[in-house]
């Protein structure tokens, strides 16, 4: 569909390349065992998946501070499987849960392939809401850093994904342009709306079981690019 269009493929990478969900408890089982918390952590995921969606949301939306964010969500998570955790932990958890993070490298399945596939015709790229002090970790730690020519974040471009600005930066960055590029992201909102905005090719990788639409075309494995490149 997209072949002979398509020079510069931009991917989102939480959810979408690097597997959040599993590392992100592989992180949550190591600090509460640092910390001698007695949490049950599949309950606590339970709570704390939702939340932090709603969270990420208000980010993105400018109504909640990354501090705000990272507190707000494990203070209640907590409050939500009726756990009592003084503020100083939350703090500490918070900061361990950042550092943390970043150490585990499970991806996608598919990951690998879809970027050997893709690494000879096109030329990658990551556009990232995610915290810049993690977003690189996370590619070197899990071996896919060699493949991305740019990778821009929120940070870096002082706005967040669907904000046409950091799309167009990401576009400046690479030296092409949006009928040449491809966003491929797993959010609806944030990566497929916003860069369909600016002008971009979309396609959706619909990992978050988000309804059925018709703003662009979607995937539910990632070998399926395959069928557009």
């Amino acid at each position: 569909m997209f072949k002979g269009v398509v020079t510069d493929v931009f991917f989102d990478l939480d959810h979408t390349l690097w597997d959040f969900e599993r590392n992100s408890e592989l992180t949550f089982q190591s600090i509460f065992e640092k910390h001698d918390l007695r949490v049950d952590l599949e309950n606590f995921l339970k709570a704390y998946t939702p939340i932090n969606f709603k969270f990420w949301k208000l980010y993105r939306e400018e109504k909640v501070t990354k501090e705000n964010l990272r507190y707000q969500r494990l203070k209640q998570s907590f409050d939500a499987i009726g756990k009592k955790v003084d503020d100083d932990t939350i703090y500490r958890l918070s900061e361990d849960y950042i550092k943390n993070l970043s150490s585990f490298g499970h991806l996608i399945s598919g990951t690998f392939e879809i970027l050997e596939y893709l690494k000879g015709s096109y030329r990658l790229h990551i556009i990232t809401n995610g915290f810049a002090e993690t977003q690189q970790k996370k590619m070197i730690n899990s071996k896919i850093s060699g493949y991305f020519e740019i990778v821009v974040n929120s940070e870096m471009a002082g706005v967040k994904k669907p904000n046409p600005r950091i799309f167009q930066m990401a576009l400046e960055k690479a030296n092409t342009l949006p009928n040449n590029s491809l966003m491929i992201g797993d959010n609806l909102e944030a990566d497929i709306l916003g860069a369909k905005a600016v002008g971009f090719h979309t396609l959706h990788f619909n990992s978050n079981g988000e309804n059925f639409h018709e703003f662009s075309k979607i995937i539910h494995d990632l070998h399926e690019i395959k069928h557009f490149l």
